[in-house]
């Protein structure tokens, strides 16, 4: 899910045009101008391509939600399916309930009819038993009862198979609603399996709708938080972009005044007078800037102090020179008041900042220096070009 961090460290090269410029033997160049240039096309770089990542990250976000919604869609379809489905089952049993209870109704009527039916032949053998004796002595007395007794018999016969008949018919009936009855009741204990059946899957369904549900939501707020970095990426581009304008404006300015520099009137070291202070603030600028170079670097940088001040282009003192606006790193970032303050500068800072306010240089008229960086040419001294 997205709320990692993509860092992807791809180091973009410097277009030449703002680097790849040949040094001419007076050493004329900018400042670190060309350092915070090439920081800031690298940070656009670096920017641009986790914009890019970050980008792809939330096409596959939105993506994600998208097949999760579909298959919402599709879950919810089937919750409506497995619902009517259940739905349905449901409205079998109650009919089904109610057929039994018919059934059940009618087998207790069947019962009763064939029980009343047994009464009745229980009381009509009990009467014939009873009046059959005296009737049968006085048939036997009186020959001319004799056509009586053959139709009482015939209709007595007639009678009892009526009562079998009936009797038969209704145990048949009883008989056909217990089987409906047991039929019924079957049929309602595979309606009752189905329904449980349809309420399962309806909680399976619905535990997966929410489940899917909640992941949607937790897709949305994952691409809210790329949406709002993305934001941030243009915002620090446009913001990287504007810087860049800038300093190519400044790197312009800067050219020019390098230039001029190198055509400009340089005073000879003779004709200057050093203010009291100058050497300690010297020393201690050399520490910031070439603490722990070889005493070669130490006496360049010196040098480069020097040859500005000689220079009509630049100010005509050494506090002028270092405190020059956005010239020297130490100043801008704090370093050299933090060596200001308790002297932080060593014998061989000292013994440099001597050697340069004699005069001795050992990159020529060179007027700056910085860590070196690709189609920049110069001196090279321990760890940096002096132009």
């Amino acid at each position: 899910m997205y709320k990692n961090g993509i860092k992807l460290k791809i180091i973009l090269l410097v277009t030449a045009s703002l680097v790849n410029i040949s040094i001419p033997s007076s050493c004329f160049a900018t400042s670190s101008t060309r350092q915070e240039i090439q920081e800031a096309e690298q940070e656009k770089g670096q920017l641009e391509d986790q914009r890019d990542a970050n980008q792809q990250e939330l096409d596959s976000l939105r993506g994600e939600q998208n097949s999760l919604k579909k298959e919402l869609a599709n879950l919810n379809e089937e919750l409506t399916a497995v619902s009517e489905r259940l739905e349905e089952l449901e409205r079998q049993i109650r009919d089904k309930e109610q057929e039994i209870a018919e059934t059940a109704k009618a087998l207790e009527q069947a019962k009763a009819k064939e029980a009343w039916q047994y009464a009745c032949m229980e009381k009509r053998i009990q009467y014939a038993y009873e009046k059959g004796q005296d009737s049968l002595l006085d048939i036997l007395f009186n020959w001319q009862s004799l056509a009586r007794l053959l139709n009482a018999s015939e209709y007595t016969e007639r009678i009892a198979e009526a009562d079998d008949e009936m009797l038969d018919q209704i145990i048949a009936g009883r008989e056909f609603i217990e089987s409906e009855e047991a039929r019924l009741q079957q049929e309602k204990e595979e309606l009752d399996y189905l329904k449980v059946q349809a309420e399962a899957e309806k909680s399976r369904v619905s535990g997966l709708i929410s489940q899917t549900s909640g992941s949607i939501a937790d897709y949305a707020d994952q691409i809210s938080d790329a949406e709002a970095q993305a934001l941030e990426y243009e915002a620090s581009i446009k913001k990287l972009e504007e810087d860049l304008e800038y300093l190519n404006k400044k790197l312009q300015q800067e050219i020019a005044m390098s230039q001029q520099a190198a055509n400009a009137t340089w005073r000879s070291i003779s004709d200057v007078t050093f203010a009291e202070g100058d050497r300690y603030l010297l020393a201690n600028l050399i520490y910031c800037e070439a603490g722990g170079e070889p005493y070669e670097g130490k006496l360049a940088v010196g040098a480069v102090v020097i040859n500005r001040m000689l220079s009509s282009v630049y100010p005509d003192t050494i506090v002028g020179v270092i405190y020059q606006k956005n010239q020297f790193s130490p100043v801008l970032s704090g370093r050299l008041e933090l060596a200001l303050a308790s002297n932080k500068a060593t014998a061989d800072c000292y013994r440099a900042a001597d050697e340069a306010m004699a005069g001795m240089s050992n990159v020529g008229n060179c007027v700056y220096f910085r860590t070196p960086v690709e189609g920049l040419t110069g001196i090279s001294i321990g760890g940096h070009i002096f132009y």
